[in-house]
């Protein structure tokens, strides 16, 4: 992203690259460039744990470069088209468009639009048709890999499955293939032969007259379907050590420390569960490796455990004790954000209660018994009543219950009793002496996913949908219960992305060029272009929701997941008769046909039914006291370059993380969340820099030598902040200063401007209207401007006086009052903070 945009929009931190632990290696050394783009928000993109693998694992490569890109939001894609500005790598601002590869991650089917605005952006073709030699290539993956056929003509190959070792091989090939300079269409044949690689331009579905497919054509030399890739193991765990933190706040702001891949439950909706097979567990040894050195090198404040289903790890009773132990006294949290019902043993239980409680998720998916063995969910409504009753005795303060709507032989009978089941967890947690316990019942519309049992079934209308969840709200319990649901509209559009076929490339297409941006965030989603867009196309959205018969060719034909197609079918007639399949990991193979189990097969540590014996009663954790001793020290450093571009509370997060990262113990606040016992000068807007920045660090001992600590700060610290002075101060913030700022003009003044600013400086007062919530006040500025001097033609030193808790006066306000400059020009001002002092000393 090119830099000059950043005063333009209104989070510049999503664009500034510069994360702790980023890598950057020299361009012309390097023999494959990869840009790894996730087509979202830098908010979203941060937080997915898949993108942060390959790029760890390409940078480890030697002749090789990883660099990352991020959609850009609205405004910023505005300000770019302006300007004639390409989209750009965060690590060294090369155009994506000098990339051998773009590697785009395919996460969700609502993203598919910010694929067009990254190519635009990028002045790439849309289409892998209409791209030549020239152009990187495009390369897809992700759990949409499975089924990507509305966006396949968009890419030139598409990774299905895990990528670790593929993707080393794939920048082998291209490597090979630039040194020997084979064209374009010998280099995607030479990727073809990497197993889990798909060439789409290799397969082409033919259609008859109603757009069913009547057969799906392959390439002579690539015939037969595509087998998606499989890690066999996931004992390499280096490349996970140095986790990137972002700069700016993400969705989920942690360390994640994957501590199994697959899940062998068997839901029959869950798309997940069926792709990501077989289960696949790490050691506690290896696990505790990636936390200790997670968490040390990143100074994140909390550790999440990551699986499709946390508990049921099989050695989570002995993984947990010790991570608590270990991180605890440190004031790092651990959760588990993917828990199941029937996995929250007593011990389990017992280790989460030991960190902050505040909201509880379980996922029961169906209101009734009979649903819930269609679905193969195994668990009871006793089993989720005594889950939620105990939670509430252990002190969670909120329960969320997630169901799903239009499940495969849903009645009006199982809806409603969704809400009998929210009914009956309140009443659950008042009588285990909770009446205040919130309940929110969360309901999304159920949508069929390829390689799943329910992949043939039908999905609900947008007005089925619509009237369900109506439903739901006239019925549910009005007193101490919440009703929340996912926007139907956009469940429609994914249900038509999810069972898809390459005719919808067109419509993405079509819907784009009529505006269609983000549409995985509600604010940005209008299903009235998609409808629009379908019309002109003369695509009948509602078509792709209906049900599929058997023998029907399917889009995804011709792709593999490695699940026997007709387990998936003897699934459905079990959902149907509602028998249950068991759990492989402790019941014996289901013979489901992925396994071969020499190379690929289950690696689970713990082989038990489930319960076995407790483990240790935890004993409590003795969280250090906030200690006698406070010796408190002041902080002066700097910010320059774009890391001013981040809010305030960014900067607090950065130098909270890099004090853990330079093993800066200091004292905790008390109560339920302890935070460190830091102090901060006053907020600088966005984008000033600054030569005189401080924070008071309350510690439980002295330091041994501040000149030590501040080399060991700056090397925590992300480029543009650097220490430079470590002294003793009496830990009082000071009330009233002088602040100095040097400020460089994009023009020079106009001899008005001058006599204008002569003439403030002459008068005795100067007052001006601000309105604060629809209050307009009358405030003189003049006693709070000491002096504004001239440096030269186009640089102004102002001298500003504030005391806290009165009214102040920003240079940037002031220069628009006295000098009549208007936003346009404000925003090209360059203001440095150069020093200050305290008018009480």
């Amino acid at each position: 992203m090119s830099q000059s945009i950043l005063p333009y929009v209104s989070k510049p931190g999503r664009y500034l690259g510069e994360e702790f632990n980023s890598i950057k290696k020299q361009w012309r050394q390097a023999d494959v460039h990869f840009a790894l783009i996730f087509p979202d928000l830098y908010e979203i993109g941060m937080s997915h744990f898949g993108l942060q693998i390959l790029y760890h694992l390409l940078n480890r490569e030697e002749k090789v470069v990883a660099e990352r890109c991020f959609c850009p939001d609205l405004d910023a894609e505005k300000v770019m088209e302006e300007k004639g500005l390409s989209l750009l790598s965060l690590e060294s601002a090369t155009p994506l468009s000098s990339f051998d590869v773009l590697g785009i991650t395919l996460p969700y089917e609502l993203c598919y639009t910010n694929i067009l605005t990254i190519l635009k952006l990028s002045a790439i073709p849309f289409y892998s048709r209409d791209r030549d030699e020239s152009h990187p290539l495009i390369l897809g993956g992700g759990s949409c890999s499975m089924n990507p056929e509305p966006v396949a003509d968009f890419f030139d190959a598409i990774l299905l499955g895990d990528g670790e070792e593929a993707i080393i091989e794939i920048a082998g090939v291209i490597r090979d293939g630039k040194k020997t300079n084979i064209k374009r269409s010998a280099l995607l044949g030479k990727l073809a032969e990497i197993k889990g690689v798909y060439i789409p331009a290799h397969f082409q579905p033919e259609y008859d007259k109603d757009h069913l497919i009547t057969k799906i054509g392959e390439a002579a030399a690539h015939a037969g379907s595509v087998e998606r890739r499989i890690v066999a193991d996931l004992d390499d765990v280096s490349h996970l050590c140095n986790p990137l933190v972002p700069n700016a706040k993400i969705v989920h702001d942690r360390l994640g420390v994957e501590i199994a891949r697959g899940c062998t439950r068997g839901c029959r909706f869950c798309q997940a569960g069926m792709i990501y097979r077989p289960v696949r567990e790490r050691t506690v040894e290896q696990i505790m490796k990636l936390a200790e050195k997670g968490i040390e090198r990143s100074g994140f404040e909390e550790l999440a455990l990551l699986s499709l289903s946390t508990g049921d790890y099989s050695c989570i009773d002995d993984l947990l004790p010790e991570l608590m132990d270990k991180f605890a006294e440190r004031y790092v949290s651990v959760s588990m954000p993917s828990m199941r019902v029937g996995t929250l043993s007593q011990p389990v239980m017992d280790q989460i209660k030991r960190v902050r409680k505040t909201g509880f998720t379980v996922a029961p998916e169906a209101g009734s018994e009979r649903l819930r063995q269609v679905i193969n969910k195994g668990i009871t409504e006793d089993d989720l009543l005594k889950t939620c009753k105990d939670a509430c005795s252990m002190g969670w303060k909120g329960i969320k219950l997630y169901f799903m709507i239009g499940l495969p032989t849903e009645t009006l009978e199982d809806v409603e009793a969704i809400a009998a089941l929210a009914r009956k967890t309140k009443e659950a947690t008042s009588s285990a002496g909770n009446r205040r316990m919130q309940v929110t019942t969360s309901v999304g519309t159920f949508v069929p996913k390829p390689h799943t049992p329910f992949q043939w079934e039908r999905q609900l209308s947008l007005e089925e949908s619509r009237e369900r969840i109506y439903h739901l709200k006239r019925i549910m319990p009005s007193k101490g219960s919440k009703l929340k649901w996912h926007n139907p509209e956009m469940s429609f559009l994914e249900g038509v992305f999810s069972r898809g076929d390459r005719r919808l490339a067109q419509l993405i297409e079509t819907a784009w060029s009529k505006g269609a941006r983000l549409d995985g965030w509600t604010e940005h989603f209008d299903l009235v272009i998609w409808q629009q867009a379908a019309q002109g196309c003369d695509i009948d959205l509602t078509g792709y929701l209906r049900a599929r018969n058997h023998d029907e060719i399917l889009p995804w034909h011709h792709l593999s997941s490695g699940i026997d197609p007709q387990f998936l079918k003897d699934e459905l007639e079990k959902a149907h008769s509602g028998d249950y399949t068991p759990d492989c990991r402790y019941h014996g193979c289901r013979n489901c046909g992925l396994c071969d189990f020499d190379e690929i097969k289950p690696i689970v540590h713990k082989r038990r039914q489930q319960p076995e014996k407790p483990s240790r009663q935890p004993e409590k954790v003795q969280i250090p006291q906030e200690a006698d001793a406070h010796f408190k020290y002041m902080v002066s450093y700097s910010r320059r370059g774009n890391i001013s571009y981040l809010g305030h509370l960014e900067i607090l997060q950065l130098l909270f993380r890099t004090l853990r990262r330079a093993r800066i113990r200091t004292n905790f606040s008390k109560g339920f969340n302890p935070s460190p016992k830091i102090s901060f000068g006053g907020a600088l807007p966005v984008g000033m820099q600054s030569e005189a920045e401080f924070f008071i660090m309350d510690l439980p001992k002295p330091l041994k030598n501040t000149a030590d600590t501040a080399a060991q700060l700056n090397s925590c610290l992300p480029e543009g902040l650097q220490v430079h002075d470590i002294r003793l101060h009496s830990g009082k913030i000071p009330q009233s200063v002088v602040t100095s700022y040097t400020v460089t003009l994009p023009r020079e003044l106009t001899h008005d401007e001058i006599m204008a600013k002569d003439t403030f400086l002459d008068s005795e007062h100067f007052l001006i209207k601000r309105k604060r919530k629809g209050l307009e006040k009358e405030i003189d500025i003049r006693p709070l401007v000491e002096d504004i001097a001239t440096v030269n033609e186009k640089t102004l030193r102002f001298r500003i006086k504030s005391t806290a808790g009165t009214p102040g006066i920003k240079v940037q306000e002031a220069l628009a009052h006295i000098l009549s400059w208007r936003q346009e020009e404000l925003i090209e001002i360059r203001i440095v903070k150069a020093s200050w002092s305290d008018l009480n000393e």
